[in-house]
């Protein structure tokens, strides 16, 4: 039984558990659920509340660096044993809002500073080390469980503030997270030992890992162009997704059904996430990524449009697509043009960016319908930066870090080094 609870999928397991109450969903997705009884309490407007996000994601991705670092010194379980308690106080803090610009950002800030550990880096990292043939599908599969968090957490959400208010909501919801995924982690995540790499040829065990420094990958314009076309794309999807349930329900959408099309979103999340982990595993990531950010601006062009029917569940469904492969990307493609020697500081810089890209968006979207009374004008911002991010992607070509045993891997680790 002992061995059965050693098998390596149980790290991917944890990590769907504790991504489900992850930073994704907590921060940004049951955000749009809490948006409208917010501000309708306080008497604030959607611009003013959708700002605070700008100070959760900032401070979220301030927190990355030294995360990055601590994952690559120590190992990511001392690092998230007591760190997931952290998070999860910092998730009750939500409870302290008010109306008091002051108060308001405090109670903002406290899940900012301590959300880089519900963020994917060192579930990323942790996973990177146990998985190198089959990584695509792996992280695929851990990073799902961002889409069940989208799927469920809205919907919890929205049970406790019709139960018991907004605040007592995020009290709860902090409790939830602590249960969901410190128990999982501090039972499964671990680090590879050379006893296990011999039972796996794809398990990374060795001490001096292969690849690039930080500052290696700071001077290379690979870095920059996946940090900038993940922080475009992530202002557009989710800028489009945290006000999907104040949209639906501006244009006369029962508040249930513009639920479910969140949950849509989670949903397709999901496969996201899998289809994208199993296509980088046979085909070229670059390929893979411009394919997965044109779905989303079709779909942000459906809700545009202002369409009934089904239109916006498929608009909101492949919204969802489109964030659910673009972690799966940046932890992946961190792994194969820079290697795993500083992967945990590396991942952690970018996902910074990304992380402050999470508060941008939604800030966009708020000031749209408060100065135009319309999401319309930042759809098409949204649009425009997508298209830019194709752009960026285009170009990188070929892996430094390919599937060990390629012919390439030698000579890329040498230029490297």
């Amino acid at each position: 039984m002992g061995q059965f609870f050693r098998n390596r999928w149980w790290i991917v397991f944890a990590s769907i558990c504790g991504l489900l109450v992850g930073a994704g969903p907590v921060n940004v997705f049951a955000f749009g659920v809490f948006l409208k009884p917010v501000t309708q309490d306080l008497g604030v407007g959607r611009e003013f509340f959708s700002s605070g996000l700008i100070l959760t994601s900032f401070l979220s991705a301030i927190g990355l660096i030294p995360l990055g670092f601590l994952i690559d010194r120590y190992g990511v379980r001392r690092v998230m044993i007591p760190g997931l308690i952290l998070w999860s106080l910092g998730i009750m803090g939500y409870s302290l809002i008010s109306a008091q610009p002051a108060m308001m950002y405090l109670a903002f800030a406290l899940p900012g500073i301590f959300g880089c550990i519900g963020s994917p880096v060192p579930y990323g990292a942790a996973i990177s080390l146990w998985f190198d043939k089959l990584r695509g599908v792996a992280i695929g599969i851990a990073m799902a469980g961002v889409g069940l968090g989208v799927a469920l957490v809205p919907q919890l959400a929205s049970a406790l503030i019709a139960h018991f208010g907004w605040r007592t909501a995020y009290i709860a919801l902090g409790a939830a997270v602590f249960l969901i995924s410190w128990l999982p982690v501090a039972l499964f995540v671990r680090e590879p030992t050379e006893h296990d790499a011999m039972k796996h040829t794809d398990i990374t065990a060795e001490r001096n890992l292969p690849g690039f420094s930080v500052g290696g990958a700071l001077g290379s314009w690979r870095f920059w162009a996946l940090t900038v076309a993940f922080f475009l794309a992530i202002v557009a999807i989710n800028g489009t997704l945290t006000h999907m349930v104040a949209l639906l329900t501006d244009r006369g959408v029962p508040l249930p059904l513009a639920l479910r099309t969140l949950s849509i979103a989670g949903l397709s999340l999901i496969v996201g996430r899998i289809i994208s982990g199993w296509c980088l595993d046979r085909f070229h990531g670059t390929v893979v990524a411009i394919c997965f950010f044109i779905v989303p601006m079709a779909g942000i062009a459906l809700l545009a449009s202002r369409a009934g029917g089904a239109v916006p569940l498929l608009g909101a469904g492949l919204c969802g697509i489109g964030v659910g492969a673009e972690v799966d990307l940046m932890a992946f493609f961190v792994s194969r043009y820079f290697g795993l020697k500083a992967y945990g500081r590396i991942y952690g810089l970018m996902f910074a960016v990304f992380t402050f890209a999470n508060g941008i968006g939604p800030s966009i979207a708020g000031w749209s319908f408060d100065k135009y009374h319309s999401y319309g004008p930042a759809f098409m911002i949204f649009e425009g930066m997508l298209v830019v991010t194709c752009v960026l992607l285009a170009p990188l070509g070929r892996y430094s870090y390919p599937v060990r045993g390629s012919a390439q891997l030698g000579a890329a680790i040498a230029a490297a080094e």
